[in-house]
């Protein structure tokens, strides 16, 4: 294939993406995740605009009662950015009993479409280690906090970012996966020294399952204890209750698996 043909090829896919983030879809008109998800659990307290690391604005939320060291997660935004649907997903886990900081990968900024949300995303991803230094000042701010564990937990964007994280140095207790863009290098993946879930679905055009399978057997073959579902019928993002492919039902599972599979590995 030519290069100018990868270009082309690379253009319409990210042009796909966001077709999939900003198209509505009918059953996600009236609901958000965390009306569906809410389930009963501890008062919690936040805090906005936490400083953790450089421009980097995080958004901070946890039991009230921090007499004892409840384990903590660093949750990692879609494309778009940090914005009231991932707030809205930290408080639900803080309520769990969780310290949550939801990370800052845009320096403050949310997304105003898809064409900004492409050149924030690929600002990130191009440059792995500054993305690796949020990531990890993020779990230091909450080791900061007495967190009895760690756990990094992202959709999509954030999918890729936290598995990144766990393969940065950074000693974690777990990490989870929501269709992210996936490493399948078992040299590179040796790295990994606790569990890792993650979430996909078969009819994805972005993570083709194909890259799941394969990471699954990488997994396997090192010895790395996992749980990856691939959901079948479903495409990219099938969680974001805002994209064409949402699926109520397997988001509700999805997230039973995700408090689940915290619930043993960091309690």
């Amino acid at each position: 294939m030519s290069k100018r043909c990868v270009i082309i090829l690379a253009i319409v896919v990210a042009a796909g993406l966001g077709y999939l983030y900003w198209s509505k879809a009918p059953q996600a008109e009236e609901m958000r995740n965390v009306e569906m998800l809410t389930q009963p659990g501890v008062a919690i307290t936040e805090q906005d605009g936490v400083d953790y690391y450089g421009e980097a604005k995080g958004f901070y939320a946890a039991p009230s009662d921090l007499s004892k060291n409840y384990p903590g997660v660093v949750m990692i935004h879609e494309w778009l950015g940090l914005n009231d649907h991932i707030k809205d997903m930290a408080r639900q886990l803080a309520a769990q009993g969780y310290q949550v900081l939801a990370v800052d990968m845009y320096n403050g900024e949310v997304a105003s479409g898809p064409d900004r949300a492409r050149e924030l995303s690929s600002a990130v991803r191009a440059n792995t280690e500054e993305g690796n230094r949020n990531l990890r000042a993020a779990a230091e701010y909450l080791r900061e906090q007495k967190a009895s564990k760690i756990a990094s937990l992202g959709w999509c964007f954030g999918g890729q970012q936290s598995l990144h994280l766990a393969l940065s140095g950074e000693q974690l207790d777990a990490t989870v996966i929501y269709y992210g863009n996936l490493i399948t290098d078992k040299q590179k993946l040796a790295a990994l020294k606790w569990p890792v879930l993650g979430i996909f679905g078969d009819a994805d055009t972005a993570v083709p399952v194909q890259s799941a399978r394969d990471f699954d057997a990488a997994l396997d073959e090192l010895g790395v204890a996992n749980s990856i579902h691939i959901y079948p019928g479903l495409g990219h993002a099938f969680a974001n209750p805002s994209g064409m492919n949402y699926a109520a039902e397997a988001t509700k599972d999805a997230w039973a698996k995700t408090l689940a599979f915290l619930e043993a590995n960091l309690k």
